[in-house]
């Protein structure tokens, strides 16, 4: 399995208990991150301590990746490519001359597809088409995802980068689904709880999220006896998420009741399967 993130963090807050639970299945998982988050802040100010943070911050991160896939128990590789970041402002500034999100499809595609070639997974996973949210950067790893699914296969296509290699089935990552947020919203409230989830289902249902595609769920893959490895690979990334915050708003022993879910929506698949499916692996095995 093969799951394509745009920075650092990402993949432990989208499918990190998935990828742990493969792992421990015997299942051999690796993530791919295009950038090393070069354009990110020091999100959580607690790590402001940390005396690397103030000098060399894409340094920590790429510390913080390495603790990360230790907790989750999955190999990483990175694809070398810098960080655009998030324009801000009316106009929007153009992107850093040479980022990612600035290069030809066949420039940016080709290290994937190296991968792929080299690694062989059957199962590749990444961001839909605005990218889960739309930062240039995860737009942009989402289309050589797919470009890399296309494309790895075929011998006439980027000769040169290995033997031909057909993966099997391409998913997105589906960790903003509403249905999600709604379940786990109306349990809280149920139980007497404050939910920290509703402001955030109020901009789902007025537009003010206008960049959430439609996309319905077609894969729940179990992760309940996985939250804590979801955690601590969190958590390793001190300089972007904080201890106790959204991340960590709901107890875990409350999700395993109410959601113990990651959720896919299956794309493509070159061999048969039957829907819903609860194994990214359904029609493989």
């Amino acid at each position: 399995m093969l799951a394509v993130h745009a920075h650092p963090d990402d993949e432990s807050s989208k499918g990190a208990a998935m990828m742990a639970a493969y792992a421990a299945a015997g299942a051999e998982v690796m993530v791919a991150t295009a950038t090393g988050g070069e354009q990110g802040d020091l999100l959580n100010p607690a790590a402001e301590e940390i005396l690397q943070t103030h000098r060399d911050l894409p340094g920590v991160r790429r510390m913080e990746m390495a603790e990360a896939a230790e907790a989750l128990n999955i190999s990483h590789v990175w694809l070398g490519f810098a960080d655009s970041g998030l324009p801000e402002g009316d106009p929007t500034p153009p992107l850093p001359f040479g980022s990612f999100a600035t290069l030809p499809l066949e420039q940016a595609a080709a290290p994937l597809v190296r991968l792929v070639r080299r690694f062989r997974p059957h199962v590749i996973l990444s961001y839909d088409e605005v990218g889960g949210y739309p930062h240039p950067d995860h737009i942009m790893s989402h289309k050589i995802t797919v470009e890399a699914y296309r494309a790895a296969g075929d011998p006439t296509q980027y000769p040169g980068l290995g033997e031909a290699w057909e993966p099997q089935k391409l998913y997105y990552d589906r960790a903003f689904n509403p249905g999600r947020f709604e379940a786990i919203h109306n349990a809280l409230i149920e139980a007497g709880h404050e939910s920290p989830y509703e402001d955030r289902l109020l901009r789902f249902r007025d537009g003010s999220i206008p960049w959430m595609t439609e996309h319905k769920v077609t894969t729940q893959i179990p992760v309940g006896t996985f939250l804590e490895h979801r955690d601590r690979a969190l958590r390793a990334h001190r300089t972007q998420v904080e201890p106790d915050g959204f991340f960590f708003a709901t107890p875990n022993e409350f999700l395993r009741e109410v959601w113990p879910w990651d959720d896919y929506v299956l794309v493509d698949s070159r061999v048969e399967t039957e829907l819903p499916e609860h194994d990214l692996f359904s029609g493989l095995r």
